[in-house]
C-alpha cells in the first residue's frame, strides 16, 4: 500500500511548513490528488489516522480534493465526458486521437494549524 508512504510524506512535509511557527497541532491537511496517481482517496485517509494517531496530530482531518483527468480531442476541441475509470481512444465526433490532460496532481493545498496555547485539544 503506497498510500502508507505517501501520507508519511504529507505528514511531513505539512510538518515542515509549520515548524517555524512553533509547536502546535495540525488541525487539517488539503491535498489534491489526480486520476492518474493511482493513489485510492479511501486508503489514503487510512493511512492518514495510522501516521498520526499516536502524536500531537491525532485527530487531524485530511481532506482530499479529487481531480479528475480531461480526455480532449485536438481535433475539434471537444472534451470527452466518460465514467470515471474509464477511457476512449477516439473522439465520438471527428474520430481523432484523444489527449489526456490533468489528473496527475499530487501536492499539499493548504494546511490548518494550531500553535500550543492556543486551544484545539492540546495540552
Amino acid at each position: 500500500m503506497h498510500e502508507l508512504g505517501l501520507a508519511m510524506d504529507i505528514h511531513r512535509t505539512c510538518r515542515e511548513a509549520v515548524a517555524p511557527h512553533g509547536p502546535g497541532r495540525l488541525e487539517w491537511v488539503k491535498v489534491a490528488i489526480g486520476e492518474l496517481t493511482a493513489v485510492e482517496p479511501e486508503l489514503l485517509a487510512f493511512a492518514w489516522q495510522a501516521v498520526t494517531q499516536d502524536g500531537p496530530d491525532a485527530g487531524a482531518r485530511l481532506e482530499v480534493e479529487w481531480r479528475a483527468a480531461r480526455q480532449c480531442c485536438p481535433g475539434c476541441g471537444g472534451t470527452v465526458e466518460r465514467p470515471r475509470g474509464t477511457w476512449l481512444y477516439q473522439c465520438p465526433t471527428c474520430e481523432r486521437v484523444l489527449a489526456v490532460e490533468g489528473g496527475d496532481e499530487l501536492e499539499v493545498l493548504s494546511v490548518g494549524f494550531v500553535p500550543s496555547g492556543e486551544g484545539a485539544g492540546d495540552g
